[in-house]
Protein backbone atom coordinates (compact mmCIF):
# COMPACT_ATOMS: atom_id res chain seq x y z
CA UNK A 1 0.00 0.00 0.00
CA UNK A 2 0.99 3.54 -0.49
CA UNK A 3 -0.21 6.38 0.04
CA UNK A 4 -2.00 7.29 -3.41
CA UNK A 5 -3.49 3.91 -3.77
CA UNK A 6 -4.90 4.63 -0.01
CA UNK A 7 -6.40 7.56 -0.69
CA UNK A 8 -8.27 6.22 -3.86
CA UNK A 9 -9.58 3.10 -2.30
CA UNK A 10 -10.79 5.34 0.97
CA UNK A 11 -12.90 7.75 -1.69
CA UNK A 12 -14.45 5.06 -3.31
CA UNK A 13 -16.67 4.18 -0.33
CA UNK A 14 -17.79 8.07 0.28
CA UNK A 15 -20.09 10.48 -1.34
CA UNK A 16 -18.41 12.73 -3.27
CA UNK A 17 -18.69 16.66 -3.93
CA UNK A 18 -19.39 17.02 -7.49
CA UNK A 19 -17.24 20.40 -7.45
CA UNK A 20 -14.62 22.45 -9.20
CA UNK A 21 -11.97 20.42 -7.38
CA UNK A 22 -12.42 18.14 -4.98
CA UNK A 23 -9.55 14.89 -3.68
CA UNK A 24 -6.59 15.16 -5.55
CA UNK A 25 -5.50 18.31 -5.57
CA UNK A 26 -3.61 20.59 -3.05
CA UNK A 27 -7.42 22.55 -1.96
CA UNK A 28 -10.75 21.15 -2.41
CA UNK A 29 -12.63 24.23 -4.28
CA UNK A 30 -16.18 25.33 -3.49
CA UNK A 31 -18.65 27.18 -5.21
CA UNK A 32 -19.28 30.85 -3.79
CA UNK A 33 -21.42 33.89 -4.96
CA UNK A 34 -19.74 37.09 -5.62
CA UNK A 35 -17.21 35.47 -7.90
CA UNK A 36 -14.78 34.21 -5.60
CA UNK A 37 -13.96 30.17 -4.86
CA UNK A 38 -13.93 29.10 -1.55
CA UNK A 39 -10.66 27.08 -0.95
CA UNK A 40 -10.54 24.37 1.93
CA UNK A 41 -7.92 22.73 3.76
CA UNK A 42 -6.61 20.15 6.21
CA UNK A 43 -3.55 19.28 7.60
CA UNK A 44 -1.96 17.06 10.10
CA UNK A 45 1.67 16.97 11.68
CA UNK A 46 2.63 14.37 13.98
CA UNK A 47 5.91 14.04 16.57
CA UNK A 48 8.37 11.52 15.72
CA UNK A 49 7.24 12.31 11.80
CA UNK A 50 7.21 16.12 10.75
CA UNK A 51 9.69 17.09 13.93
CA UNK A 52 11.24 15.69 16.40
CA UNK A 53 10.83 16.01 20.05
CA UNK A 54 14.18 18.53 20.75
CA UNK A 55 12.33 20.48 17.38
CA UNK A 56 11.40 23.97 19.23
CA UNK A 57 7.92 24.69 19.98
CA UNK A 58 7.91 27.87 17.95
CA UNK A 59 9.34 25.72 14.53
CA UNK A 60 6.86 23.35 14.76
CA UNK A 61 3.80 25.93 15.39
CA UNK A 62 5.56 27.67 11.90
CA UNK A 63 5.74 24.45 9.84
CA UNK A 64 2.18 23.62 11.20
CA UNK A 65 0.33 26.39 9.82
CA UNK A 66 2.75 27.62 7.04
CA UNK A 67 2.22 24.06 5.04
CA UNK A 68 -1.46 24.85 5.05
CA UNK A 69 -0.65 28.30 3.39
CA UNK A 70 1.62 26.40 0.85
CA UNK A 71 -1.38 24.73 -0.76
CA UNK A 72 -3.18 27.70 -0.77
CA UNK A 73 -0.38 29.39 -2.45
CA UNK A 74 -0.51 26.42 -5.00
CA UNK A 75 -4.18 27.50 -5.80
CA UNK A 76 -3.73 30.85 -6.74
CA UNK A 77 -5.49 31.41 -3.72
CA UNK A 78 -5.00 33.87 0.03
CA UNK A 79 -6.04 32.33 2.94
CA UNK A 80 -8.94 33.22 5.49
CA UNK A 81 -9.68 31.33 8.57
CA UNK A 82 -7.77 28.41 10.70
CA UNK A 83 -9.31 26.24 12.97
CA UNK A 84 -6.46 24.13 15.28
CA UNK A 85 -6.93 20.70 16.54
CA UNK A 86 -3.78 19.67 19.23
CA UNK A 87 -3.88 16.43 21.00
CA UNK A 88 -0.76 16.36 23.07
CA UNK A 89 -0.06 14.18 26.01
CA UNK A 90 -0.91 14.96 29.72
CA UNK A 91 2.22 15.91 31.28
CA UNK A 92 3.27 18.33 28.22
CA UNK A 93 4.42 21.91 29.77
CA UNK A 94 2.28 24.77 29.07
CA UNK A 95 5.04 26.48 27.88
CA UNK A 96 5.45 24.04 25.03
CA UNK A 97 1.56 25.11 23.94
CA UNK A 98 2.46 28.58 24.29
CA UNK A 99 5.39 28.92 22.19
CA UNK A 100 3.36 26.61 19.64
CA UNK A 101 0.94 28.89 19.31
CA UNK A 102 3.55 32.04 19.05
CA UNK A 103 4.94 30.57 16.28
CA UNK A 104 1.79 30.10 14.56
CA UNK A 105 0.77 33.67 15.54
CA UNK A 106 4.14 34.90 13.83
CA UNK A 107 3.09 33.23 11.03
CA UNK A 108 -0.08 33.64 10.41
CA UNK A 109 0.87 37.64 11.03
CA UNK A 110 3.41 37.50 8.44
CA UNK A 111 1.88 35.43 5.37
CA UNK A 112 -1.89 36.24 6.65
CA UNK A 113 -4.80 33.93 8.05
CA UNK A 114 -6.90 34.50 11.43
CA UNK A 115 -7.26 31.75 13.57
CA UNK A 116 -11.15 31.52 14.92
CA UNK A 117 -11.36 28.07 16.91
CA UNK A 118 -10.46 24.68 17.47
CA UNK A 119 -10.10 21.37 19.86
CA UNK A 120 -7.65 20.66 22.46
CA UNK A 121 -7.75 16.63 23.42
CA UNK A 122 -5.36 14.48 25.58
CA UNK A 123 -3.47 11.68 24.18
CA UNK A 124 -2.69 8.15 26.06
CA UNK A 125 0.68 8.21 27.80
CA UNK A 126 3.79 7.36 25.38
CA UNK A 127 1.58 8.53 22.23
CA UNK A 128 3.23 11.47 19.82
CA UNK A 129 1.49 14.72 20.09
CA UNK A 130 -0.51 15.79 16.80
CA UNK A 131 -1.60 19.10 15.27
CA UNK A 132 -4.49 19.01 12.65
CA UNK A 133 -5.18 22.12 11.36
CA UNK A 134 -8.22 22.80 9.26
CA UNK A 135 -8.76 26.40 7.05
CA UNK A 136 -10.22 28.09 4.51
CA UNK A 137 -9.23 30.24 1.60
CA UNK A 138 -10.43 32.45 -1.06
CA UNK A 139 -9.27 32.59 -4.99
CA UNK A 140 -11.16 34.96 -7.76
CA UNK A 141 -12.44 32.17 -10.16
CA UNK A 142 -9.48 33.96 -13.23
CA UNK A 143 -7.01 32.88 -11.39
CA UNK A 144 -7.44 29.63 -9.76
CA UNK A 145 -4.92 27.02 -10.90
CA UNK A 146 -5.28 23.40 -10.79
CA UNK A 147 -3.09 20.49 -10.81
CA UNK A 148 -5.25 19.21 -13.61
CA UNK A 149 -4.71 21.53 -17.04
CA UNK A 150 -1.27 21.43 -18.02
CA UNK A 151 -0.42 20.40 -22.08
CA UNK A 152 2.13 18.60 -23.95
CA UNK A 153 4.81 20.93 -24.96
CA UNK A 154 4.20 23.31 -21.60
CA UNK A 155 7.70 23.87 -19.49
CA UNK A 156 7.87 22.70 -16.28
CA UNK A 157 9.29 25.72 -13.54
CA UNK A 158 9.83 25.53 -10.21
CA UNK A 159 11.12 28.34 -7.68
CA UNK A 160 13.85 28.60 -5.52
CA UNK A 161 15.99 25.55 -4.40
CA UNK A 162 15.35 21.76 -3.72
CA UNK A 163 16.72 19.38 -1.29
CA UNK A 164 18.04 19.86 2.04
CA UNK A 165 14.80 19.45 4.54
CA UNK A 166 16.48 17.20 6.71
CA UNK A 167 18.72 19.89 7.76
CA UNK A 168 15.68 21.96 9.12
CA UNK A 169 14.43 23.82 5.77
CA UNK A 170 11.54 21.72 6.25
CA UNK A 171 10.78 24.20 9.52
CA UNK A 172 11.19 27.66 8.64
CA UNK A 173 10.71 27.88 4.77
CA UNK A 174 8.44 30.64 3.40
CA UNK A 175 5.01 29.81 1.65
CA UNK A 176 5.11 31.05 -1.79
CA UNK A 177 2.06 33.40 -1.13
CA UNK A 178 3.04 36.04 -2.66
CA UNK A 179 4.40 34.60 -5.54
CA UNK A 180 1.88 32.45 -6.74
CA UNK A 181 -0.20 35.79 -6.11
CA UNK A 182 1.85 37.53 -8.70
CA UNK A 183 1.74 34.40 -11.20
CA UNK A 184 -2.07 33.93 -11.26
CA UNK A 185 -2.26 38.00 -12.08
CA UNK A 186 0.39 38.66 -14.52
CA UNK A 187 1.39 35.14 -15.92
CA UNK A 188 -1.48 32.59 -14.79
CA UNK A 189 0.12 29.13 -14.88
CA UNK A 190 -1.53 26.28 -17.05
CA UNK A 191 -0.97 24.02 -14.28
CA UNK A 192 0.29 24.27 -10.71
CA UNK A 193 1.21 22.58 -6.81
CA UNK A 194 3.79 22.73 -3.82
CA UNK A 195 6.12 20.58 -3.93
CA UNK A 196 5.85 18.47 -0.66
CA UNK A 197 6.61 15.30 -1.01
CA UNK A 198 9.66 15.87 -3.21
CA UNK A 199 9.58 16.78 -7.09
CA UNK A 200 9.77 12.67 -7.96
CA UNK A 201 6.05 12.07 -6.45
CA UNK A 202 4.62 15.05 -7.15
CA UNK A 203 5.56 15.89 -10.47
CA UNK A 204 4.35 12.18 -11.79
CA UNK A 205 1.14 12.93 -9.94
CA UNK A 206 0.53 16.24 -11.84
CA UNK A 207 1.24 15.28 -15.12
CA UNK A 208 -1.22 11.89 -14.25
CA UNK A 209 -4.26 14.41 -13.01
CA UNK A 210 -3.39 16.06 -16.32
CA UNK A 211 -2.79 13.43 -19.05
CA UNK A 212 0.15 13.64 -19.96
CA UNK A 213 3.86 12.70 -19.69
CA UNK A 214 6.75 14.42 -18.36
CA UNK A 215 10.57 14.74 -19.66
CA UNK A 216 12.88 16.58 -17.30
CA UNK A 217 16.28 18.46 -17.64
CA UNK A 218 17.85 16.55 -15.05
CA UNK A 219 20.75 18.98 -15.05
CA UNK A 220 19.10 22.03 -14.76
CA UNK A 221 17.19 20.87 -11.42
CA UNK A 222 17.99 23.68 -8.88
CA UNK A 223 19.93 21.73 -5.73
CA UNK A 224 20.24 23.46 -2.17
CA UNK A 225 23.69 23.72 -0.92
CA UNK A 226 25.32 20.48 -0.43
CA UNK A 227 22.78 18.52 -1.82
CA UNK A 228 22.92 16.48 -4.97
CA UNK A 229 20.17 15.93 -7.64
CA UNK A 230 18.73 12.74 -6.20
CA UNK A 231 17.93 14.37 -2.75
CA UNK A 232 16.63 17.53 -4.72
CA UNK A 233 14.04 14.74 -6.20
CA UNK A 234 13.42 12.83 -2.77
CA UNK A 235 14.17 14.61 0.21
CA UNK A 236 10.55 16.15 -0.02
CA UNK A 237 9.13 19.32 2.33
CA UNK A 238 10.78 21.62 -0.11
CA UNK A 239 7.15 23.58 -0.05
CA UNK A 240 8.57 25.28 -3.37
CA UNK A 241 5.91 26.25 -6.70
CA UNK A 242 6.41 23.56 -9.21
CA UNK A 243 3.96 24.29 -12.27
CA UNK A 244 3.41 24.67 -16.12
CA UNK A 245 3.06 27.40 -18.69
CA UNK A 246 3.41 28.03 -22.62
CA UNK A 247 6.61 27.52 -23.92
CA UNK A 248 5.90 31.00 -25.92
CA UNK A 249 5.47 32.51 -22.60
CA UNK A 250 8.45 31.46 -20.73
CA UNK A 251 11.47 34.29 -21.38
CA UNK A 252 8.67 36.97 -20.74
CA UNK A 253 8.11 35.51 -17.50
CA UNK A 254 11.51 34.92 -16.07
CA UNK A 255 12.50 38.39 -17.25
CA UNK A 256 9.64 40.15 -15.76
CA UNK A 257 10.17 37.56 -12.27
CA UNK A 258 13.97 38.72 -12.11
CA UNK A 259 12.46 42.43 -11.63
CA UNK A 260 9.89 41.60 -9.02
CA UNK A 261 11.61 38.79 -7.26
CA UNK A 262 15.46 38.67 -7.91
CA UNK A 263 16.14 37.38 -4.86
CA UNK A 264 14.08 33.75 -5.51
CA UNK A 265 15.31 31.52 -8.40
CA UNK A 266 12.71 30.56 -11.27
CA UNK A 267 14.51 27.83 -13.07
CA UNK A 268 12.71 25.99 -15.88
CA UNK A 269 13.31 22.13 -15.16
CA UNK A 270 11.62 20.20 -18.12
CA UNK A 271 8.80 19.46 -20.59
CA UNK A 272 5.51 18.54 -20.51
CA UNK A 273 4.87 15.79 -23.05
CA UNK A 274 2.32 13.20 -24.32
CA UNK A 275 1.30 10.77 -21.35
CA UNK A 276 2.89 8.00 -22.88
CA UNK A 277 5.78 9.53 -23.60
CA UNK A 278 7.67 10.49 -20.70
CA UNK A 279 10.16 9.26 -18.10
CA UNK A 280 9.50 7.34 -15.01
CA UNK A 281 10.40 8.71 -11.37
CA UNK A 282 11.13 6.80 -8.33
CA UNK A 283 11.79 7.83 -4.86
CA UNK A 284 10.00 10.89 -2.62
CA UNK A 285 8.12 10.59 0.37
CA UNK A 286 5.29 7.96 1.26
CA UNK A 287 4.01 8.09 4.87
CA UNK A 288 3.41 4.20 4.46
CA UNK A 289 6.47 2.92 2.27
CA UNK A 290 9.53 1.52 4.11
CA UNK A 291 11.92 4.18 2.29
CA UNK A 292 11.41 7.64 0.77
CA UNK A 293 14.03 6.89 -2.31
Amino acid sequence: MNEDHLIEELLKQVPLAQGTAGPGDDCAVVEREGGLLALLKTDAMVEGVHWSADTSPQRVGHKAVARVLSDFAAMGGRPGEFMITLVIPKKTALDWCTALYQGMGECLRTHGGLIVGGETSSSPEGSPAVISVAASGKVERDHLVLRSHATAGDAILVTGELGGSITGKHLDFSPRLGEARWLVEHFKPNAMMDLSDGLARDLPRLAKASNCGFQLRHDAIPCSDGCSTTQAMTDGEDYELLFTIGADRVNSLRKAWHRKFPDLALTVIGEMCAEHAGEQLEGGWDHFSDSIN
